[in-house]
Protein backbone atom coordinates (compact mmCIF):
# COMPACT_ATOMS: atom_id res chain seq x y z
CA UNK A 1 0.00 0.00 0.00
CA UNK A 2 0.84 3.27 -0.94
CA UNK A 3 1.85 5.33 1.87
CA UNK A 4 1.25 9.60 2.21
CA UNK A 5 4.67 11.97 1.69
CA UNK A 6 7.12 11.67 4.21
CA UNK A 7 7.95 14.92 3.83
CA UNK A 8 7.14 18.57 2.25
CA UNK A 9 5.77 21.57 3.42
CA UNK A 10 3.14 20.20 5.18
CA UNK A 11 4.62 17.19 7.13
CA UNK A 12 4.19 16.55 10.43
CA UNK A 13 5.90 13.20 11.93
CA UNK A 14 3.35 13.00 14.78
CA UNK A 15 0.62 13.05 12.72
CA UNK A 16 1.77 11.31 10.17
CA UNK A 17 2.76 8.19 12.56
CA UNK A 18 -0.88 8.66 14.08
CA UNK A 19 -2.12 8.09 10.65
CA UNK A 20 0.13 5.43 9.85
CA UNK A 21 -1.00 3.45 13.20
CA UNK A 22 -4.78 3.91 12.23
CA UNK A 23 -3.89 2.11 8.35
CA UNK A 24 -1.82 -0.20 9.95
CA UNK A 25 -2.94 -1.44 13.35
CA UNK A 26 -4.69 -4.27 12.39
CA UNK A 27 -1.21 -5.48 11.78
CA UNK A 28 -0.71 -6.28 15.84
CA UNK A 29 2.11 -6.64 17.76
CA UNK A 30 3.80 -8.78 14.53
CA UNK A 31 3.82 -5.78 12.41
CA UNK A 32 6.30 -3.78 11.38
CA UNK A 33 7.70 -0.20 9.95
CA UNK A 34 10.49 -0.81 7.51
CA UNK A 35 11.98 3.42 7.32
CA UNK A 36 15.21 5.04 6.42
CA UNK A 37 15.94 8.63 7.97
CA UNK A 38 18.91 11.02 7.32
CA UNK A 39 19.48 12.87 10.03
CA UNK A 40 21.78 16.41 10.37
CA UNK A 41 21.78 16.57 14.03
CA UNK A 42 20.63 14.97 17.41
CA UNK A 43 17.52 13.38 18.05
CA UNK A 44 15.47 15.67 20.29
CA UNK A 45 13.02 12.99 21.50
CA UNK A 46 13.61 9.57 23.35
CA UNK A 47 11.28 7.18 21.91
CA UNK A 48 10.26 3.29 23.23
CA UNK A 49 8.82 0.70 21.91
CA UNK A 50 6.77 -1.54 23.94
CA UNK A 51 5.76 -4.60 21.75
CA UNK A 52 8.72 -6.24 20.09
CA UNK A 53 12.65 -5.23 19.19
CA UNK A 54 13.64 -2.71 16.78
CA UNK A 55 16.64 -2.98 14.73
CA UNK A 56 18.17 0.03 13.56
CA UNK A 57 21.34 -0.37 10.78
CA UNK A 58 23.87 2.57 10.04
CA UNK A 59 23.49 3.30 6.28
CA UNK A 60 26.15 6.17 6.06
CA UNK A 61 27.86 8.47 8.42
CA UNK A 62 28.07 8.00 11.94
CA UNK A 63 25.59 8.01 15.12
CA UNK A 64 25.89 6.99 18.47
CA UNK A 65 22.54 5.13 19.95
CA UNK A 66 22.10 6.08 23.38
CA UNK A 67 19.80 3.53 24.96
CA UNK A 68 18.49 3.99 29.17
CA UNK A 69 19.16 1.23 31.38
CA UNK A 70 17.53 0.12 34.26
CA UNK A 71 18.88 1.81 36.69
CA UNK A 72 18.62 5.82 34.26
CA UNK A 73 22.48 4.57 32.95
CA UNK A 74 23.14 5.32 29.74
CA UNK A 75 24.66 2.92 27.24
CA UNK A 76 26.10 4.07 24.06
CA UNK A 77 26.75 2.06 21.08
CA UNK A 78 28.41 3.60 18.34
CA UNK A 79 27.51 2.88 14.72
CA UNK A 80 29.49 2.98 11.04
CA UNK A 81 28.12 2.01 8.13
CA UNK A 82 27.43 -1.39 7.87
CA UNK A 83 26.59 -1.96 11.69
CA UNK A 84 23.37 -2.10 13.58
CA UNK A 85 21.86 -2.29 17.15
CA UNK A 86 19.00 -3.67 18.84
CA UNK A 87 16.42 -1.94 20.84
CA UNK A 88 14.80 -4.36 22.95
CA UNK A 89 11.20 -3.98 24.00
CA UNK A 90 10.46 -1.43 26.50
CA UNK A 91 14.39 0.39 26.29
CA UNK A 92 14.06 4.13 25.91
CA UNK A 93 16.19 5.33 22.97
CA UNK A 94 17.82 8.09 21.23
CA UNK A 95 20.58 9.10 19.23
CA UNK A 96 23.58 11.53 18.73
CA UNK A 97 24.94 12.53 15.45
CA UNK A 98 27.95 14.46 14.35
CA UNK A 99 27.43 15.84 10.99
CA UNK A 100 24.67 13.63 9.12
CA UNK A 101 24.26 9.70 9.36
CA UNK A 102 21.68 7.73 7.58
CA UNK A 103 20.17 4.48 9.19
CA UNK A 104 17.27 1.88 8.53
CA UNK A 105 15.08 1.18 11.31
CA UNK A 106 12.79 -2.09 11.60
CA UNK A 107 10.43 -1.33 14.04
CA UNK A 108 7.96 -3.09 16.02
CA UNK A 109 5.87 0.53 16.53
CA UNK A 110 2.65 -0.63 17.90
CA UNK A 111 2.54 1.75 21.09
CA UNK A 112 5.68 3.46 20.22
CA UNK A 113 5.84 6.36 22.77
CA UNK A 114 7.92 9.60 22.93
CA UNK A 115 9.25 12.14 25.83
CA UNK A 116 11.15 14.90 25.42
CA UNK A 117 14.84 14.44 25.42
Amino acid sequence: MTQPPFDGPSYDAAQWYAGYGQRHGDDGAEGRLVSMYRFDKSWDVWEMHPKGTEVVICISGAMELIQEGANGEHIRTALKPGEYAINQPGVWHTADVDGAAEAMFITAGQGTEHRPR
